[in-house]
């Protein structure tokens, strides 16, 4: 039997490649798993809105078109779910936050995304600004369907993706740090997944 040196140096190299873009304790996923704490909304989109509030000098908001005429940006991220599946390579379609949040003025640092049917998740704003998070409603050249947020989304793929809140309405900007839904259940408060922050005292 003839075994191809080459072969195994280039399948090592693939492996490697892989290793490294999955944060510890997760596994590559296919799929796109459906994980929601209640039921699906479905907002039609001529009642749809989206607004920044809280600790601004004024309130902002956008309707559906509004929103879709801004720039929209076309992402390419890893995605890390608490529950430890990862799907790699997804791709997005969104406006940055940074395009959102230059419409205020605020000295905010912590910030909680709320959504329809309740859910929130708390931030620092300083995880939404710089290219790292998008209001996003497009997935893989489609409509976000409603399953995974639709028709927008956060999402802010540095983090466990439960921050990367499904059915966004808003963000209310605050002076101070109040936890979210999950977080008061005892979700850690942060969710870095390449420190495995899964849970409070993580």
């Amino acid at each position: 039997m003839v075994i191809s040196r080459g072969f195994h140096g280039r399948r090592a190299k693939a492996d490697d490649v892989l290793t490294a873009r999955l944060p510890p304790g997760q596994h590559p996923t296919a799929d796109f798993p459906v994980l929601s704490a209640g039921a699906t909304p479905r907002m039609p989109l001529d009642q749809w809105t989206f607004t920044i509030r809280g600790a601004v000098d004024r309130p902002v908001t956008w309707t559906w078109a509004e929103l879709r005429a801004l720039p929209q940006e076309t992402v390419s991220a890893d995605i890390h779910c608490v529950t430890k599946w990862t799907k790699l390579g997804t791709v997005w379609t969104g406006v940055s936050l940074d395009t959102l949040l230059a419409e205020v003025v605020t000295s905010a640092r912590y910030v909680t995304a709320y959504c329809d049917g309740g859910y929130t998740t708390n931030l620092p704003v300083a995880d939404l600004r710089g290219g790292k998070a998008w209001i996003v409603n497009g997935y893989d050249g489609a409509p976000l369907a409603p399953e995974h947020g639709g028709p927008a989304r956060l999402l802010v793929p540095h983090l466990y993706f439960w921050k990367s809140a499904k059915w966004i309405q808003g963000l209310e900007l605050r002076t101070r740090d109040e936890p979210g839904f999950w977080e008061m259940y005892g979700y850690h408060n942060y969710g870095d997944p390449w420190k495995e922050q899964r849970y409070s005292g993580d």
